[in-house]
């Protein structure tokens, strides 16, 4: 009978959920804004400046879903309600939000083969996000296939750097060529095998020589300076990364993605793509 076995309560922590929440409301608030845009096509100073709004709240839905999960993983409060929630959240906001804004950027020009491509970034997205979520939760250290939210940040961050560049004319001209063979590239990068570096067990509180940290400080500054071409280069980086990381050197890899650790794991082996 319903309500006889407690053990059938689902487990919900509160800050990771109000983050996901957060998430959720950042990639619904870019749909109705790229949607809004879509329809005013006939004044595009007016769908420029959407399109550009919703790619900054597809950004601030990445910002979320790293707080959630690094917040969730400090507190020890990780649950499968959360990781499904966090999922279908990550649908919305890196998922149908892209995928709706580049079918809308290239509809007037070829309208079928824009639908076809942002279905196909959509679908594979999905598979990714159920992929991630049968794996064993206890794979932490890396990735199998290139994450949905990184995805988004490739697509997006590139878009608003060509609305940057294009400013003037309002519109992404031959460029939307590029974000088509992009989305190609990273639908199906988020169904390989490649394997990416997760963070998830990043020490915040580890030491590093000054000669690290000041790159790092002065990359997080000029960042935030030129953000349209800062965002760009950091997951164009992160996507270029798992391409050539199992040919990378242990030692230099122990760098680039923060280890500490001595200790070899299967996990930690190059894996053949």
């Amino acid at each position: 009978m319903p309500g006889e076995n407690n053990n059938e309560r689902v487990r919900m922590f509160v800050l990771p959920t109000l983050l996901t929440a957060g998430n959720l409301f950042c990639g619904y608030k870019a749909v109705i804004l790229i949607a809004t845009g879509r329809f005013s096509s006939a004044f595009p100073d007016e769908a420029f400046q959407l399109y550009r709004e919703g790619i900054l709240w597809i950004l601030g839905a990445f910002v979320f879903d790293f707080l959630d999960g690094m917040i969730a993983r400090l507190v020890r409060r990780e649950s499968a309600f959360g990781r499904e929630l966090d999922s279908l959240a990550d649908l919305l906001s890196f998922g149908m939000a892209p995928a709706l804004l580049v079918a809308s950027i290239v509809l007037s020009e070829f309208p079928r083969l824009g639908w076809i491509v942002a279905f196909v970034y959509l679908a594979c997205g999905a598979m990714r996000l159920a992929r991630f979520n049968v794996l064993p939760s206890t794979a932490t250290k890396e990735f199998v296939g290139f994450p949905i939210p990184a995805a988004a940040g490739v697509t997006m961050s590139l878009t608003l750097l060509i609305l940057w560049l294009n400013e003037h004319e309002r519109e992404l001209g031959r460029w939307k060529w590029a974000i088509l063979l992009v989305m190609v590239l990273l639908s199906y990068m988020m169904i390989s095998n490649f394997r990416y570096p997760s963070f998830k067990n990043l020490d915040w509180a580890m030491e590093k020589p000054f000669h690290v940290l000041l790159p790092a400080v002065l990359i997080a500054v000029l960042i935030a300076k030129f953000y349209q071409i800062g965002l760009a280069v950091i997951f164009v980086s992160y996507l270029l990364y798992g391409l050539v990381r199992p040919w990378v050197r242990r030692n230099i890899r122990k760098e680039i993605e923060l280890e500490e650790t001595d200790d070899e794991s299967p996990a930690d082996k190059p894996a053949s793509p």
